[in-house]
């Protein structure tokens, strides 16, 4: 009973060890993206080309784990390619503070999207162990709500240094440095002190005689394809807001705060409910964001920001929920290839949607919002039969 004890203990400070490493990165790149719309809008970048940027460095942050993942589980290297991950995309942030022209931001933009890409198969797969102790939603959810509360503080830091410095981008990439710095010498605490996290859970490991995921693994693939097709990236919104002049300047990355802030919040909400009920939570969250489209893209200042709460609530679903989910299909030793592979499918979708998103977007908001509702309302079956078919909707426990 005590060693169940202990185990229980270390698992959870590891997720929140590594939900506070999580912090201070998402302080960093969210606080960013907070402002690199409106930064390529600023340097002569119109609505496609912002629209493609983000999807490209989407399509590159999620389709790269289909090597990092796999990578990772061939090689056992879980550490290594988690900071390498890290280190560079704490790197390039602040370098946006150099970039002469709206090329050279995108490529610094997609660099970031590229470390996130190599770091964070690995690091779920270690994340997966401490859930098996914990549960897993509680365990995703907790260092997911982490992840989204320093995803809330890096654009409200960017927004008070917006107002500070006059609107000077530069100096708000420049200062993003100290929360990289930070986050890095965490990272090598947690090296330091959780060297083999697959020792947080003492159960037997259950390991494949295959290398083919499960059927409902692609059913559920699928599902979150649909959903990530039709949810548009948030330099688009913040692009939309500042050029209807629906939102000021200074309030677009405070929008995006409270949107994470949503998200976090959620998530452990979320999570805790996952465990409790399974993947049947996913149809009414699902149903509830994809109301954002119509909020953001057709209202006004209310609208707008209650459309970014809803966006927000979408964002903690696919954070929190969809890596618990994948966890429990899969067994310990094919889990970062199946991050890896699931994570890269719907980056290649988000893609793809985001770039008719930004096609639409100069022909009719009308058209963008029945796209994106269309698109995800479209993946509430793939859902249910995912559910069904790992038996979670009768029975999560």
């Amino acid at each position: 009973m005590n060693a169940e004890r202990g185990r229980g203990s270390a698992a959870l400070r590891f997720v929140v060890v590594v939900g506070v490493m999580s912090f201070f990165a998402d302080f960093t790149y969210e606080g960013s993206r907070s402002m690199v719309g409106q930064y390529m809008g600023m340097l002569g970048a119109g609505a496609l080309a912002i629209s493609m940027v983000s999807g490209f460095g989407t399509l590159l942050g999620y389709g790269l784990r289909l090597l990092s993942g796999p990578g990772a589980d061939r090689t056992g290297k879980y550490w290594p390619i988690t900071i390498a991950g890290y280190v560079l995309q704490m790197s390039v942030v602040p370098l946006l503070a150099l970039a002469g022209s709206w090329e050279v931001a995108a490529v610094l933009i997609v660099a970031e999207r590229v470390g996130k890409a190599i770091r964070n198969p690995p690091r779920d797969a270690m994340l997966s162990h401490a859930a098996e102790e914990i549960g897993y939603g509680w365990a995703f959810g907790l260092h997911e709500a982490l992840d989204q509360f320093g995803a809330t503080f890096g654009p409200l830091f960017v927004a008070l240094m917006l107002l500070v410095f006059h609107h000077d981008y530069k100096v708000a990439f420049a200062l993003l440095a100290v929360p990289a710095v930070i986050e890095l010498s965490l990272l090598a605490v947690a090296r330091l002190s959780y060297p083999n996290p697959s020792e947080l859970s003492a159960g037997k490991a259950k390991l494949t005689t295959t290398d083919r995921m499960p059927r409902a693994f692609w059913v559920y693939l699928g599902a979150a394809a649909l959903v990530g097709a039709g949810f548009a990236d948030f330099p688009l919104i913040a692009y939309h807001f500042e050029r209807s002049r629906i939102v000021s300047t200074e309030l677009v990355p405070v929008f995006y705060a409270v949107a994470m802030a949503v998200g976090g919040a959620g998530s452990l909400v979320f999570g805790r409910l996952f465990d409790r009920f399974g993947m049947k939570l996913l149809v009414p969250l699902t149903l509830l964001s994809a109301v954002y489209a119509p909020l953001v893209f057709l209202g006004g200042f209310w609208a707008g920001l209650a459309g970014v709460v809803l966006w927000g609530v979408g964002t903690g679903v696919q954070e929190s929920i969809i890596p618990a989910a994948v966890a429990r299909m899969v067994s310990r030793d094919r889990r970062a290839s199946a991050f890896g592979i699931f994570t890269g499918g719907y980056g290649v979708a988000w893609f793809a949607g985001s770039t008719v998103i930004g096609v639409l977007f100069g022909v009719s908001l009308p058209v963008v919002v029945v796209f994106a509702m269309v698109s995800e309302v479209a993946a509430l079956p793939f859902f249910v039969a995912a559910a069904r078919r790992v038996g979670v909707i009768d029975d999560p426990a």
